[in-house]
């Protein structure tokens, strides 16, 4: 990741003149949200997404309480209501999270001085600027993701799964889109039924579970996905960044994706598993500030989907089970190694029989979008790859595949030929190929 690929440094809170009040009313679920766990740090417009909810969920009571003319009474002196300080009439006044989503959506808006995120077009339909509308707005029988990708329109309501879903669509917006996008392409492909088929299935994975496993330490991502919770999540637990203290000589952070997920760890349980995919970043991503993070993150995910679900044959397989308070940082209980040996939780898991390197088949698919990289005797699937080229000179056949850190090249005796056609630092190349972990056929 070269540095000009990095976006500008931004505050991770955003200031505003004055923090418009949204007014209405929300259910007990809401108020039990711990909104300092390190799991929700990474959310866009969190401070005030937080403080808004908190209002709304107390009762009328609690706020009169809290708003009085004495302003003595603090929170901690407020009691915990119960189904008898709540009128049936007071739960849930329509379009509350709605409300407190779009005001979000337009205070970031404002503080980075951009317009407002939009959809990825699909088809002959024209790019739409994305809102949160009440969920009476979707039209009866018309599927929500066509809905959305054709008004940019986002139904929402007012419940802990949309609340969650908005601030991912908030912390995310172009992956977010780039999941809509292909919903409306299979949409317009098999139309609408109970079977969505291989693409919908692993969007709606990853879009209800996923997890961004973030690196820059290479062997920590192949651990993860060869379910090597030792070498991926125990041993080198000091490289791991902890969303309380950021590091700026982190190696590894998670940063969920997944809105029910997110809904489902207000009540933490141990067994939650999200699934994950793996991004590689140069060291300088952990120096930049939270928000400069989740910018480049949201280039680089919704790159990385666009990979995978570009190929019809994906499956949700194909995403990597992390059990997520196993996150170094993540839960207290995490700091003892015994909380790894859970073998109900911490699995095998599916690993597979290393293939040898088989040349016809890298030379093959060596103008697909997705490539192969090898690395000892095996090979591996990597939908973050973007991109190949294959180069015959003379007799001597080349195949460079590249992520964000050039991966190899095979046979390449004379690769100084190749590099015209791309921007590749030759002292790079040479590094890698002398490396133990590549070797050259």
């Amino acid at each position: 990741m070269p540095a000009s690929d990095l976006p500008a440094t931004l505050n991770s809170d955003t200031h505003t003149k004055q923090l418009p009040v949204v007014e209405g009313q929300l259910d007990h679920s809401f108020a039990a949200i711990d909104w300092q766990v390190p799991w929700l740090s990474h959310i866009t417009q969190l401070s005030y997404i937080s403080n808004t909810i908190e209002r709304l969920s107390r009762s009328k009571s609690q706020r009169n309480s809290l708003d009085g003319s004495n302003g003595s009474e603090g929170l901690d002196n407020v009691k915990t209501p119960n189904e008898h300080d709540i009128n049936a009439s007071d739960i849930n006044t329509p379009d509350t999270v709605a409300k407190v989503l779009k005001t979000s959506m337009v205070q970031q808006a404002d503080h980075l001085r951009q317009p407002l995120p939009h959809t990825k077009p699909a088809h002959d339909h024209k790019s739409q600027t994305l809102q949160f509308v009440s969920q009476n707005a979707l039209p009866e029988g018309e599927a929500y993701e066509h809905f959305i990708g054709t008004t940019g329109n986002i139904p929402t309501r007012d419940n802990l799964h949309d609340l969650f879903n908005g601030s991912i669509w908030l912390t995310f917006p172009k992956t977010k889109a780039m999941l809509n996008y292909y919903h409306m392409l299979e949409i317009a492909k098999q139309g609408i039924s109970e079977r969505r088929g291989r693409v919908r299935d692993t969007i709606t994975v990853f879009d209800e579970n996923g997890a961004v496993l973030v690196t820059s330490d290479a062997s920590i991502g192949e651990a993860l996905v060869d379910f090597d919770w030792q070498a991926s999540l125990v041993k080198p637990r000091a490289k791991w960044d902890n969303p309380t203290q950021p590091d700026n000589s982190a190696q590894a952070a998670v940063y969920i994706f997944g809105h029910a997920l997110l809904e489902q760890l207000v009540h933490p349980r141990k067994p939650l598993c999200a699934h994950g995919i793996v991004i590689h970043v140069a060291q300088e991503f952990f120096t930049l500030s939270l928000a400069g993070r989740m910018s480049y993150l949201d280039d680089k995910v919704a790159e990385y989907m666009d990979t995978l679900l570009s190929n019809d044959e994906v499956k949700p397989r194909q995403l990597a089970p992390l059990p997520i308070l196993g996150v170094p940082h993540f839960w207290a209980e995490n700091a003892d190694t015994g909380f790894y040996e859970d073998s109900y939780v911490f699995r095998s898991g599916r690993r597979k029989k290393r293939q040898k390197i088989n040349r016809k088949v890298l030379l093959k698919n060596s103008s697909l979008n997705r490539c192969y990289v090898y690395d000892c005797a095996t090979i591996r699937q990597r939908p973050d790859v973007n991109k190949a080229l294959y180069v015959c000179y003379g007799k001597r056949e080349f195949l460079l595949i590249t992520t964000d850190m050039i991966i190899s090249f095979v046979n390449t005796d004379s690769y100084q030929t190749v590099l015209r056609n791309c921007d590749i630092d030759s002292k790079q190349i040479n590094h890698l190929l002398s490396h133990q972990s590549y070797i050259n056929l």
